[in-house]
Parts: C-alpha cells; structure tokens; sequence
C-alpha cells in the first residue's frame, strides 16, 4: 500500500481566453489547489522555470477534506440519474478543484472587503481631519 500523506500534481489547460495552471496538492487527506493564469500556452520548460521560480509565492486554497476514492464501479445509467438529481438540487456542481478554488475566491473577496473598507475609513477620517485643522486655522485669523 502507497503512503499518500503528500502528493502533487500541475495540470496545465486552457481557459477561454487563457491557458492556466492548476495545481493541486493533497497533504494528510486534505486537498488544496492553486491557478495561476499564463496567457499564451507556455512550453514545458517555461512551466518547470515558473514553477521553480514561484513556488513560495503560491496562494492555495483552504483545505477541503479528500474522501479516498473507492473502487467499486457504478453503473453508467445510475451515474447519470445522480448528476442528474445533483444539478436539479444545486448542490455538488463543479469539481472539487472548481469548489476549492471558489472558496478561495470568496475568501479573497471578503478580505479585499475589508481591506477597502478600512482605506475609506482611514480616508474619512483623514479629511475630517484636515477639515478641521482649516477650520481651526480660519478661527484664528490664518
């Protein structure tokens, strides 16, 4: 039996308009990715240089819990009738590598929402500030 407690893997495909890295990471059954865009399609040793380059830069996802694959074939027809049932209900769609990375996406979003928040209050405050540091300036005949 393998000890999978860190595997890895870089699949590059292209996303209309762009062609993409998506690398995926499953460590102590827990799966996390990372995309990253490259725009026209790049040679394997332009991925190898990039990914030597960036490793420690890289911004994976939070960590999704990986259920082990078991073996046991399902039937075509069954399979269909579950994706089925699957969209019609809304839940599951995508993949797991999609579900993580818009997880990540929305991640991203709040913190950039609070990120600006925090700069327009810091801007308010700046010019209520310098609002009265005029007011005060009028009051004394300057």
């Amino acid at each position: 039996m393998r000890d999978e407690r860190l595997r890895g893997s870089l699949t590059v495909l292209f996303e209309d308009p762009f062609w993409i890295g998506l690398y995926e990471r499953w460590e102590d059954g827990k799966y996390t990715v990372c995309k990253s865009t490259f725009g026209a399609e790049p040679k394997e040793y332009e991925v190898e240089k990039w990914l030597q380059k960036s490793w420690t830069h890289l911004r994976f996802s939070l960590p999704v819990l990986s259920e082990t694959r078991g073996e046991k074939r399902i039937n075509p027809k069954r399979m269909q009738r579950e994706i089925r049932n699957r969209v019609s209900a809304g839940a599951g769609i995508g993949t797991k590598a999609q579900q993580a990375l818009k997880a990540q996406h929305e991640q991203n979003k709040e913190e950039r929402k609070k990120r600006s928040r925090r700069q327009r209050e810091e801007e308010r405050d700046r010019q209520y500030a310098l609002h009265r540091e005029k007011k005060r300036a009028k009051h004394r005949g300057k």
